[in-house]
C-alpha cells in the first residue's frame, strides 16, 4: 500500500491522503444537494437502484446518500485502500449496511457496461490529468436512462475575510501547485465542455453552481486546520517545494496565516463549485 497511490500512467493525487479532515465534513446535503432530488426520483421508479460513488474518500457523502435509497445498493470506490477502510468503519458506525467499498481506478472501472442508475463523483475530476477519459468511463458504466453527476471546484474562487497575507499566499501556492501536478484549477466551469467531449449531448446536460461556507468556530477549525496541516507537512507541501513554487519559510508563514484566520471571530470563507447532471 502506498501513501499516495495513483492510476497507472496518470498524475498522482497532489494533496495526498494524510490531511483530509475537511473531506469528513462533507455530506450529501452540503456537497451533493443537486443530486438528492435525482436519487429520490429514481427511488420512486425503482427502490432497488444502484449508485456508484467514484473517488468516495472517507465515505461521508456516500453514507448520507444511502439514507435516501435504503433498499438500493451503493458501491464506493477510491484508489486508497487506507481511506476506504476508514470509510467502511464510518459506514458501520452509522449503521449503514447497503454500501460496498472497493479499490478502483476511475479510468478503468471494474464494472460492466450499463450497470448503474447513478454514477457520482465529488471533487475528483479537478485533480485528474485526463478528466474527459474519466467521464467517458463514468458514462460507460451508467445504464441507459441513468444519470452521471459530478461537482467540482473552481479553485480560483476562494473568497475569504480577512485577507490574511499568509492565507493569500497559500491560495496562490495551492493554485500553482495544483496546476503543476496536472490538475485543473477551473474544473467547475469546464464540466459542460468536458462532458460534451466525453460524448454527452448538450441537451442531456444540466449545469448548476453550488457553494461551501466556513464561518463558525468549528467550521473554521475544519477548513483552516486542514490547510495549516498541509502547509506544515504532506504531499502538497512536498510537491510545491520540489517544483520551486514555495520555500520552507513561506510554508510556515502560510500555516501561521491559517492559525490567525481560524482565531479571527468574524472570519469567513466561501468556495464555488460547478455541478452537472448528465442523462444518458
Amino acid at each position: 500500500m502506498t501513501a499516495n497511490p495513483q492510476a497507472p500512467g496518470h498524475n498522482d493525487y497532489v494533496p495526498g491522503y494524510a490531511h483530509i479532515k475537511h473531506h469528513e465534513w462533507r455530506t450529501a446535503e452540503n456537497s451533493a444537494g443537486y443530486l438528492i432530488p435525482v436519487v429520490q426520483s429514481k427511488v420512486e421508479e425503482n427502490a432497488a437502484i444502484k449508485l456508484l460513488d467514484v473517488g468516495a474518500g472517507p465515505g461521508t457523502i456516500t453514507v448520507s446518500l444511502a439514507k435516501y435509497m435504503p433498499e438500493g445498493q451503493l458501491i464506493a470506490t477510491d484508489l486508497s485502500d487506507a481511506v476506504l477502510e476508514k470509510a467502511a468503519v464510518f459506514a458501520e458506525q452509522a449503521g449503514v449496511k447497503n454500501i460496498e467499498f472497493q479499490a478502483a481506478d476511475i479510468y478503468a472501472l471494474p464494472f460492466p457496461d450499463n450497470t448503474f442508475d447513478i454514477v457520482h463523483a465529488h471533487q475528483v475530476l479537478t485533480h485528474l490529468d485526463a478528466p474527459v477519459a474519466a467521464l467517458k468511463e463514468m458514462l460507460r458504466v451508467a445504464k441507459p436512462g441513468g444519470v452521471i453527476a459530478t461537482r467540482e471546484s473552481d479553485l480560483r474562487m476562494w473568497n475569504f475575510h480577512p485577507q490574511v497575507p499568509g492565507v493569500v499566499r497559500f491560495h496562490e501556492t495551492m493554485l500553482a501547485t495544483h496546476a503543476a501536478g496536472g490538475g485543473a484549477t477551473d474544473a467547475g466551469v469546464r464540466l459542460v465542455s468536458w462532458a460534451m467531449k466525453a460524448g454527452a449531448k448538450r441537451e442531456s446536460i444540466t449545469a448548476s453552481m453550488g457553494t461551501w461556507c466556513y464561518s463558525t468556530p468549528g467550521e473554521r477549525r475544519v477548513w483552516g486546520g486542514t490547510m495549516a496541516e498541509r502547509a506544515r507537512n504532506g504531499e502538497f507541501r512536498k510537491k510545491a517545494l520540489q517544483v520551486g513554487i514555495a520555500t520552507d519559510d513561506e510554508f510556515e508563514f502560510m500555516a501561521k496565516g491559517w492559525d490567525e484566520w481560524i482565531a479571527t471571530e468574524d472570519a469567513c470563507l466561501g468556495c464555488m463549485h460547478g455541478e452537472i447532471l448528465v442523462r444518458k
